[in-house]
């Protein structure tokens, strides 16, 4: 990956961060930065990163340039509420997914129900099987809730499913980890694979249905499935993962993964609380939130870019200590008080060009 290109991604992931604090900024103002937020690293960075990742090419394409080029006017379009144009690119953008898909695999995933497919493969596919769908289905949505009104549900509303754009980058990590596992042909593992892919991806489909029906107990219920996959996952990472410097980065990020779901649990069990409003946990939808876009799944796009350089010349745990302090402690706390917003922001850029730029060695190098 080229220095410019490298640029541009250490650029639109500082750009998603800083949108994040922006309200303490902007008083009075009525634009909805979380948008931007959001958008800026799922789709802008993640989703190009995941097209960048599927070509493995040495260089860029005119594919992942022209599907970044269309998700930053998509998000703007959004941000700006012009839904018309943020309809018809959202629909060009699934096409752009949808071609480097079936070249990469098919046209129906029929390897997803095939036992001999490697678990990698099928994550990988899925991935972006889901990003495709997801920006047709926030098409329709946008088209339900702003023009014809057909569904009426509280809960069926744009950010709701602006959210789901980081569940394609989940899957890619996902993707990642499985690839680094060393083959083991005992059925216990081979099952407890499949069942990793299929409890994922299920499991976040049906915690997404639950969400917009209202359904608090089969929400905590799902959590907790999904809470022992990744329990199971990181087991299997531990195990089977080969002992490279990649392996520490990817720890870490299912250890931030880990924090989203005991946040997730935690805030689900809030909503039984008389009382509850969601204003008053806020602060731990935002742990929530960063733990996953700035945490888990940076870590997974970080060792993407970086996938041919490894071992770089990086002391793994100190930047991972860095990664957490900034992510754990100075984000959270950044959303309330500028000064925080700052130094978060200003740690964040200094993980990002450790990662991005710390040059490679011709030696394996210790984690």
């Amino acid at each position: 990956m080229s220095k410019t290109i490298k640029l541009v991604f250490i650029t639109t992931m500082t750009l998603a961060l800083i949108f994040g604090f922006l309200h303490l900024f902007t008083d009075g103002s009525n634009l909805n930065f979380e948008r931007l937020h959001i958008f800026m690293f799922n789709l802008c960075t993640g989703g190009s990163i995941l097209i960048y990742y599927t070509e493995n090419k040495e260089s860029i394409t005119t594919t992942t340039i022209t599907f970044l080029i269309f998700s930053v006017i998509y998000a703007l379009m959004a941000f700006f509420e012009y839904y018309i144009p943020a309809m018809i690119i959202s629909l060009i953008l699934s096409g752009i997914v949808e071609s480097v898909r079936v070249r990469a695999f098919s046209f129906f995933p029929s390897g997803f129900f095939n036992s001999k497919e490697p678990v990698n493969k099928k994550f990988h596919q899925a991935a972006l099987l889901c990003l495709s769908i997801g920006l047709v289905v926030s098409c329709a949505v946008i088209l339900n809730n702003k023009y014809i009104h057909i569904v009426e549900l509280r809960k069926l509303k744009l950010d709701t499913f602006f959210l789901g754009f980081s569940f394609p980058v989940s899957l890619i990590t996902m993707s990642v980890i499985f690839s680094m596992m060393k083959d083991n042909s005992a059925p216990v593992i081979k099952g407890l694979k499949e069942f990793g892919f299929w409890s994922i991806n299920l499991g976040v489909i049906i915690f997404f249905l639950f969400i917009i029906f209202e359904m608090l107990v089969p929400q905590v219920f799902v959590t907790l499935i999904l809470f022992l996959t990744v329990i199971i996952i990181s087991g299997l990472y531990q195990r089977l993962g080969d002992s490279l410097q990649q392996k520490a980065f990817l720890i870490s990020g299912l250890g931030f993964l880990l924090v989203t779901a005991v946040t997730g649990i935690v805030y689900i069990l809030f909503e039984f609380l008389p009382g509850y409003t969601s204003e008053n946990l806020k602060w731990l939808l935002r742990l929530h939130s960063f733990a996953a876009l700035y945490g888990w799944n940076l870590c997974g796009l970080a060792v993407i870019c970086r996938y041919n350089d490894f071992p770089i010349k990086l002391h793994s745990g100190k930047l991972i200590i860095l990664h957490w302090f900034v992510v754990i402690f100075l984000a959270p706390l950044g959303n309330y008080y500028k000064i925080f917003a700052i130094l978060a922001v200003a740690g964040y850029i200094v993980v990002l060009y450790f990662i991005f730029f710390s040059g490679n060695v011709n030696k394996k190098v210790k984690i």
